[in-house]
């Protein structure tokens, strides 16, 4: 089994939903009293956050950058980075390290093109919504993708920062974020991703439908990264790639 370096704690509401999914899948595929292998670097989030607010993006990715490297000096096999929107700065970290890094946006696009989906629905925060490193990476795959507009854009973000990270869950947030996605398929969104692990704790499957009621695809990137990630540990640990399911 190859050792996880995980950068997380941006929240860590976020980072201990991959460590429970990770740890999961591998005792799923492994049986026994088998968990991940696994090195944590956590940040105290007020930190990230400032930079993000300030756009010291640069400052930031210098951060992580520094971290990812720490991390494979650590011994990690590959490094996971438990966040949409810091992906912003995965040029930098990429160039840091020498181990693979493991690009959650290239495993959303692939789970979102295995089901046939060609344009998508994206919610995140505002940096993941309306910068192009994010939603860059998703259409180099050939996907069209779909965001709010300015006022449904402030509303996804302000929940996230001002409720979610908090650990707060709000009905009439959950209902706003419903009233979103379905303009979003009005516009001809096919399917949503939920860019953001905490927007996860907010909707589900069940809240993306189309005008009859009838279910559409849901792409919780939390659970698709944290699988991805499940299946480049266990490569070749039984001689063979361990597919995530589906």
């Amino acid at each position: 089994m190859k050792m996880i370096g995980l950068l997380g704690g941006m929240s860590w509401e976020s980072s201990i939903e991959y460590e429970r999914m990770i740890n999961r899948g591998v005792r799923e595929a492994l049986g026994g009293t088998h968990s991940a292998d696994l090195i944590i670097r956590s940040y105290d989030f007020t930190q990230i956050e400032e930079l993000q607010a300030a756009g010291e993006w640069d400052a930031a990715g210098a951060l992580l950058a520094r971290d990812a490297r720490r991390l494979q000096d650590a011994g990690a096999d590959f490094i996971v980075l438990c966040t949409n929107t810091m992906h912003m700065v995965a040029p930098a970290i990429e160039a840091a390290i020498t181990v693979p890094f493991l690009h959650l946006a290239d495993a959303t696009a692939r789970a979102v093109l295995a089901t046939g989906v060609e344009t998508v629905a994206l919610l995140g925060t505002r940096y993941t919504m309306e910068h192009d490193l994010y939603r860059g990476r998703l259409e180099a795959h050939g996907l069209t993708v779909r965001v709010p507009d300015g006022p449904d854009r402030a509303i996804i973000h302000d929940v996230i920062y001002e409720e979610l990270v908090k650990g707060i869950i709000n009905p009439d947030s959950k209902e706003a974020y419903v009233d979103i996605v379905d303009r979003l398929i009005d516009d001809g969104a096919q399917g949503v991703i939920a860019g953001c692990a905490e927007i996860e704790l907010l909707i589900g499957p069940d809240d993306v439908t189309d005008v009859d009621g009838a279910p559409l695809p849901y792409f919780p990137t939390t659970r698709i990264h944290a699988e991805a990630a499940v299946a480049l540990a266990l490569e070749g640990a039984r001689g063979e790639v361990v597919e995530p399911d589906r």
